[in-house]
């Protein structure tokens, strides 16, 4: 129910697909308004207050990398869920560098955009600072500090990357293959294996279980669990 005053923009140049968002997103709940090209979805971004955006990255006049920087540069800290091409692992990347807070590749299910959208904004409403924790473990994505109980962690930058990429997914099984296109370079050996290694190593430097591997699909950010004492009735 609280999603009816949640307001979206939609900046998509594809005029069906732009329509079939849009209708999505209203039959949910949501006001929509919507542009159809970088300028413009720069301009309804930079000007009116909205809960999150989707930004298509191939757009005429000013395309979406260039539309993101100069929103986050302006200080609007929106999330922007960002659509890509399938084959386009770099974009997703460069959005990512750009400010984007997750990517959706085309074509894609309309009930995935909502399930992200709708992560993007429960965490908005939780993490409105630049620190996100889970559990013992908290992550300042402006320090770029990672602490353990008060105690600070080093990482390398691939260890940090990986948790910041979790932790910003928190209950969400990312699989091996996303973690992948999210953390190297397109000249990297991008082997999923060495995923587990770094998965390894960090586990063992924070030495708490916020990084669980959910059997066959990929791993997960968690609280650890506690273990609830025999003694007691609940």
């Amino acid at each position: 129910m609280g999603d009816s005053r949640v307001r979206l923009l939609v900046v998509e140049d594809d005029k069906d697909l732009n329509r079939q968002l849009t209708s999505a997103l209203e039959l949910a709940g949501y006001v929509v308004d919507r542009a159809f090209d970088g300028e413009e979805g720069h301009f309804l971004g930079d000007t009116e207050p909205y809960d999150a955006v989707v930004l298509d990255l191939g757009l005429p006049k000013r395309d979406g990398i260039s539309v993101l920087e100069a929103w986050r540069k302006s200080g609007h800290r929106m999330p922007v869920l960002i659509l890509t091409a399938r084959d386009r692992w770099t974009d997703k990347v460069q959005g990512f560098d750009a400010g984007a807070d997750d990517y959706v590749a085309k074509p894609f299910h309309m009930e995935e955009v909502l399930a992200r959208l709708r992560a993007l904004l429960r965490r908005a409403a939780g993490h409105a600072s630049s620190e996100i924790s889970c559990g013992p473990v908290s992550l300042d994505t402006k320090a770029g500090r990672v602490l353990v109980d008060g105690n600070a962690v080093r990482l390398t930058s691939h260890e940090y990357r990986l948790l910041a990429y979790m932790l910003h997914h928190i209950g969400r099984v990312i699989s091996r293959g996303e973690l992948v296109e999210h953390l190297y370079d397109q000249d990297f050996d991008r082997d999923s294996n060495t995923i587990e290694v770094f998965v390894g190593r960090l586990r063992k430097k924070l030495g708490v279980d916020v990084i669980q591997t959910v059997r066959g699909l990929g791993y997960i950010a968690a609280p650890p669990i506690v273990p609830q004492n025999p003694g007691r009735a609940g």
